[in-house]
C-alpha cells in the first residue's frame, strides 16, 4: 500500500519528526489543539475526502461509524489522519502531499 495510506516510506528522521510532533500535541488540551488551533487542525467530513481516502475508509471499517476524520497539520503540506472518539485519537494516516483531502483553493 502506498502513502497517503500507510507510513512505510518514512525515513528514520520523519518518524522522528512524526513523533515528536503527536508528543507535543499530547501535553495539549483539546480545545488548545482543535478550537485555538482550528486553522491547522480539524476535523474534515468523509464526503470532502478523495475518491482513494473514501474507498480506503470503506475497505478498513464497515460499515463506518463514524461522520468525519481528524486532521492534524504537521507541516506544510504534511497532514497526520485519525479518528477521534472519546478524547482519543486512533491513528490512520500520514499524508506527505496533503491528498487525503486536497486543498480547494479559493478565487482559483
Amino acid at each position: 500500500m502506498k502513502p497517503p495510506f500507510g507510513c512505510q516510506e518514512l525515513t528514520e528522521c520523519e518518524w522522528y519528526r512524526l513523533w515528536n510532533h503527536l508528543r507535543e500535541l499530547e501535553k495539549q488540551t483539546w480545545e488548545a489543539i482543535l478550537v485555538r488551533g482550528k486553522k491547522q487542525n480539524h476535523n474534515v467530513a468523509i464526503e470532502d475526502l478523495s475518491k482513494p481516502a473514501q474507498d480506503r475508509l470503506t475497505e478498513m471499517f464497515r460499515p463506518l461509524d463514524f461522520d468525519d476524520l481528524l486532521s492534524l497539520r504537521l507541516s506544510g503540506k504534511e497532514r497526520i489522519w485519525g479518528i477521534l472518539d472519546r478524547g482519543s485519537v486512533t491513528l490512520l494516516w500520514w499524508d506527505p502531499e496533503h491528498e487525503v483531502c486536497p486543498s480547494r483553493l479559493k478565487h482559483t
